[in-house]
C-alpha cells in the first residue's frame, strides 16, 4: 500500500515535471517570435559613419527568458532566434551575422544569466547587467578581429580603426536593451513562471 502510493507520487511528480517543461519550451517559442518580430520593425545605426551596425531590440526576450528559466535556457534562446533571425529578417547579413550574433549575445546572457541565477534581487539584476554588457563588449572586440576580415574580405587594420564605433555601438545596444529589460521582467516573470492550474 505505502511502495504503491510512493510509485503513484511519483508518476505525479515526473507528469508535472513533464507539463512544466512543455509550457516552458512553449514560452521560450513566444520569446523567440516576440525576438524576430521586434528585429523587423524596430532597426536603425546608432552611428551615422557605420550605419551596418543596426540597433535592434531582439536581445530583449532573450535577456527576460534567460532571468526566467537561467542562462542555459538563454543561450539557447539565443541559438534559436539567431538562426531564425538570420535566414528571416536579417537574411542579408547571412552566416555572418548569425555568428556574431551568438557570440555577442550569447555572452551578455550567459555572463548576466549566471550571477542573477544565484542572486535574485534587483540590485544584483543590475549587477548582472552591467557585467554581462562589459563582458559581450571585451568579448565583441577579439570576435571582430578575428572574424568580421574572415567574412568581410577586409584588412584587420580596417577593422581596429573602427573598434572605438564597435565597442561604442556594443556597450549601448546591450545597456539600452538590459535598462529595458530590467524594468520589464518583475512585471512578467510572473506570467512565465506560471505552469497553469
Amino acid at each position: 500500500m505505502s511502495e504503491k502510493k510512493t510509485e503513484e507520487n511519483m508518476t505525479d511528480r515526473h507528469r508535472m515535471t513533464g507539463r512544466e517543461r512543455t509550457v516552458r519550451l512553449a514560452k521560450m517559442g513566444m520569446l523567440v517570435a516576440i525576438s524576430i518580430v521586434l528585429v523587423y520593425f524596430i532597426h536603425f545605426p546608432i552611428f551615422p559613419a557605420v550605419a551596418f551596425l543596426e540597433y535592434d531590440p531582439a536581445d530583449i526576450p532573450i535577456l527576460i527568458g534567460t532571468f526566467a528559466f537561467g542562462p542555459l535556457a538563454g543561450i539557447l534562446l539565443t541559438i534559436v532566434t539567431s538562426v531564425v533571425q538570420g535566414v528571416t529578417v536579417s537574411a542579408a547579413s547571412g552566416a555572418y551575422g548569425i555568428i556574431m550574433h551568438i557570440i555577442a549575445t550569447g555572452v551578455l546572457v550567459l555572463v548576466a544569466g549566471t550571477i542573477y541565477r544565484f542572486h535574485k534581487t534587483r540590485r544584483f539584476a543590475i549587477i548582472a547587467l552591467i557585467c554581462g554588457t562589459a563582458a559581450m563588449a571585451v568579448v565583441m572586440v577579439g570576435a571582430n578581429l578575428i572574424i568580421t576580415p574572415l567574412f568581410m574580405g577586409v584588412p584587420r587594420s580596417m577593422v581596429w580603426d573602427l573598434m572605438p564605433f564597435i565597442v561604442g555601438f556594443n556597450v549601448i545596444k546591450a545597456g539600452i536593451n538590459g535598462l529595458v529589460t530590467f524594468f520589464l521582467y518583475k512585471r512578467i516573470s510572473g506570467f512565465l513562471h506560471r505552469t497553469g492550474g
